[in-house]
């Protein structure tokens, strides 16, 4: 991949996955909605950024010079991590992808583990599992929040960069690798709050909704509270969602159920060599 194959490629993974959204909707879901412009210089900025950190995981596939699919990856420490991988829908079913996810995987071969979120398409799943992959079903919560239902959560305050070593800390406990420099492009991106306490330690990443987008604690109960903090910060009456929540993260659901939100499945976390992180919500690409 070149710094010039961002914009195309990030089209076509904008396409690809509300395709697959669209295609794997359940009724009684919100709309799928395409990436918006705003996201899409988010998308742009995070990639061009694996570019430079990851050049050796970054890939695309043209047809008649023609950019057709691609791949990002990234390896942080002892962990390799699929970001992003999409093919057009008309050229998938020739081994594009095959091709694309072997190159990737091979950036990670000095790696330990491995982790990336992966959507509920049948064909993408098939190829990851052939791939080595354990498929952990996730779920996620959406709705309005029940306001009468927010705790008093304590000792949890504003974070900014010069919390980078204790949240790589908490990383390197709850999925086993810090997330390092992709701090900086949460961060850019995100509203960070942070708890730091004998009783627990831990972050969250929270979007301008009040989702929630990236939760990494020491235990389930500052966990809880990270989560609380985020879906107080939305405004009264606005829909918000908690996703990529795996059965090893139950104490999310029970979150979730107490602020009357509802619990539907959606998609896998894809694993190698490494059990599903806890307390821990990833994020969508850089997990």
């Amino acid at each position: 991949m070149r710094a010039e194959d961002l914009e195309a490629f990030a089209e076509i993974t904008a396409t690809s996955y509300h395709e697959v959204d669209t295609r794997t909707h359940q009724r009684a879901w919100p709309d799928p909605v395409r990436r918006p412009a705003a996201r899409n210089g988010h998308w742009i900025r995070r990639t061009g950024q694996a570019l430079v950190t990851d050049p050796g995981g970054c890939w695309v596939a043209e047809v008649d010079g023609e950019v057709v699919g691609g791949a990002v990856s990234r390896v942080r420490e002892l962990m390799w991590i699929l970001a992003s991988f999409a093919v057009r829908p008309e050229h998938q079913g020739r081994g594009i992808g095959t091709e694309l996810m072997a190159a990737a995987m091979h950036h990670g071969r000095g790696c330990l583990r491995g982790m990336f979120a992966a959507s509920a398409d049948p064909g993408a799943v098939r190829r990851y599992r052939l791939a080595g992959f354990d498929l952990h079903p996730q779920m996620m919560l959406t709705g309005v929040v029940d306001r009468s239902a927010i705790p008093v959560v304590d000792r949890v305050r504003e974070g900014t960069a010069g919390d980078v070593d204790l949240m790589d800390s908490v990383d390197r406990r709850t999925r086993g690798a810090a997330h390092l420099g992709d701090h900086e492009l949460l961060l850019a991106q995100f509203r960070l709050v942070v708890t730091d306490h004998s009783t627990g330690s831990g972050y969250a990443y929270v979007d301008v909704d009040g989702s929630p987008v990236l939760v990494a604690a020491t235990n389930r109960r500052t966990a809880s509270g990270l989560v609380w903090e985020a879906l107080a910060s939305s405004s009264p009456g606005a829909q918000v969602a908690v996703h990529h929540i795996t059965a090893a993260n139950a104490w999310a659901l029970d979150v979730g159920l107490a602020a009357r939100m509802a619990i539907y499945t959606n998609g896998y976390l894809c694993l190698r060599g490494m059990k599903p992180p806890a307390p821990y919500l990833h994020h969508g690409s850089l997990l």
